[in-house]
C-alpha cells in the first residue's frame, strides 16, 4: 500500500505539498506542480488513511450530494462528475440523498450528515428559499448550492455554482426564432424554483426582443415535486397532448429540461403530429439520451464537468480554511443543434 511519502518522492515534492493537494489547498500552487502530484496519486493509487484523517481534522472523508431525484439522468451525471473529482483528487467518497426539493428533507439530511462527521455538502435543488441551508452552514456545514444564484444584496455563507439559466432559454428561444418560428411555448412544472424563474425570464426576454411577446406563452403543467422527477417525462407528454389540440398550436416548444422535452416529443406523436415537421422541440441540459432520441433532440449544454470541479474544489478549500469568503460562479451554456428543430411549414 502506497504512503504519502511515496507520492511525494514520485512527484518530487514535500509531503506537505501532497497534503495541501489532498486537502484542497492548491490555489496558489503552480499548475505544473499540481499536475505532478495528481499524476503520482493516480499512478500509485494512493488513498489517505481515513481514520487518521478523521482524528486529525474532525471530519469524515465523505461529501454529501443532495439531489431532487436520481430518476432524472441529469442528476446522475452531475453526481458521477462530483464523485470522480472528489475521489480522484481528494480521496473523498460521496453520499447521495434524494430530497424532492423539500426543505424539511434537506434539513434532516444535514443533521444526519453532520452526526456522521460529514462536513461538506453540495445541494442540487435550486429552491427559492435557502434559509435552512444558511442555518446549517452557520453551524459548521460547508455547503455549495448548485443551479442557483445568490440572493442579490443578501450576505451568504454558502457558495453558489450555476449555469446562466436566463441565457440558456434566451439562446434556445432565439434558435427557434432564427429558424422562422413565431408561435412559441416554454413548458415547465408549476412548482417554481430559482432556476425555473430565470428560464422563464430568458424565454420571455428573447420573445419580446423579436416582437413575439403576444405569441409566446409559458405553459405550466402539474407540479412535478408532487410526483418526483420520474414523472417529468409523463408531464411533458400530457402537456403536449393539450398543446396539440389548441387552435393556436405552437410550432416551436422548449421543455424546462431534456426529460420533460422527451415527453413532449412522445405526446405530439401520440396526437399524430410529426417532430420536427409539424412541431419543433428543444430541451435544456443536453443529457446523453438526447442523441438517442428520434429525431436526435436539439438541446442547450450545461457544462457539468467544469461545474463539478469547481464545486468540489470550493468544498475542499473551505474545509481546509474556514475563513475563505464565499463566492458565486456562473457558467455559460451552449447550443447543441440536432434534428428536432427545423423551419416551420408554410
Amino acid at each position: 500500500m502506497s504512503r504519502i511519502t511515496d507520492v511525494a518522492r514520485r512527484a518530487g515534492v514535500s509531503t506537505s505539498t501532497v497534503s495541501n493537494v489532498l486537502n484542497g489547498r492548491s490555489e496558489r500552487m503552480a499548475a505544473e506542480t499540481l499536475a505532478r502530484v495528481e499524476a503520482a496519486i493516480r499512478d500509485l493509487k494512493y488513498r489517505p488513511n481515513t481514520s487518521a484523517r478523521q482524528l486529525k481534522t474532525g471530519h469524515t472523508p465523505l461529501l454529501g450530494v443532495l439531489v431532487p431525484s436520481m430518476a432524472n439522468p441529469m442528476y446522475g451525471f452531475i453526481a458521477r462528475e462530483i464523485e470522480a473529482m472528489a475521489q480522484g483528487r481528494y480521496g473523498f467518497r460521496i453520499m447521495i440523498g434524494n430530497t424532492y426539493r423539500d426543505a424539511e428533507k434537506e434539513k434532516h439530511f444535514f443533521e444526519d450528515l453532520m452526526a456522521h462527521g460529514v462536513r461538506g455538502v453540495i445541494i442540487i435543488s435550486s429552491m427559492v428559499d435557502e434559509q435552512h441551508v444558511e442555518a446549517a452552514a452557520e453551524r459548521g456545514l460547508v455547503a455549495v448550492s448548485y443551479d442557483r444564484r445568490a440572493t442579490p444584496g443578501v450576505p451568504s455563507v454558502i457558495d453558489h455554482v450555476t449555469v446562466d439559466n436566463f441565457e440558456s432559454l434566451r439562446i434556445a428561444t432565439s434558435h427557434l426564432i432564427e429558424q422562422g418560428h413565431r408561435r412559441l411555448a416554454f413548458v415547465t412544472p408549476s412548482g417554481r424554483t430559482m432556476s425555473r424563474n430565470e428560464k422563464i425570464r430568458g424565454f420571455l426576454a428573447a420573445a419580446k426582443s423579436a416582437g413575439l411577446e403576444g405569441s409566446a406563452r409559458v405553459v405550466e403543467s402539474l407540479p412535478v415535486d408532487e410526483y418526483g422527477d420520474s414523472m417529468m417525462s409523463e408531464l411533458g407528454r400530457m402537456q403536449a397532448r393539450l398543446l396539440a389540440k389548441s387552435p393556436d398550436r405552437p410550432t416551436g416548444v422548449i421543455g424546462v429540461n431534456d426529460l420533460l422535452a422527451f415527453g413532449l416529443m412522445a405526446g405530439f406523436r401520440d396526437e399524430g403530429l410529426s417532430v420536427p415537421e409539424d412541431v419543433s422541440v428543444m430541451g435544456i441540459d443536453n443529457v446523453f439520451l438526447s442523441t438517442l432520441m428520434y429525431p436526435a433532440m436539439t438541446s442547450v449544454r450545461v457544462p457539468v464537468p467544469e461545474m463539478a470541479q469547481v464545486m468540489v474544489e470550493r468544498v475542499m478549500s473551505r474545509l481546509a480554511d474556514a475563513s475563505l469568503p464565499t463566492q458565486e460562479f456562473v457558467f455559460a451554456p451552449t447550443l447543441v443543434a440536432r434534428d428536432s428543430v427545423v423551419p416551420p411549414r408554410a
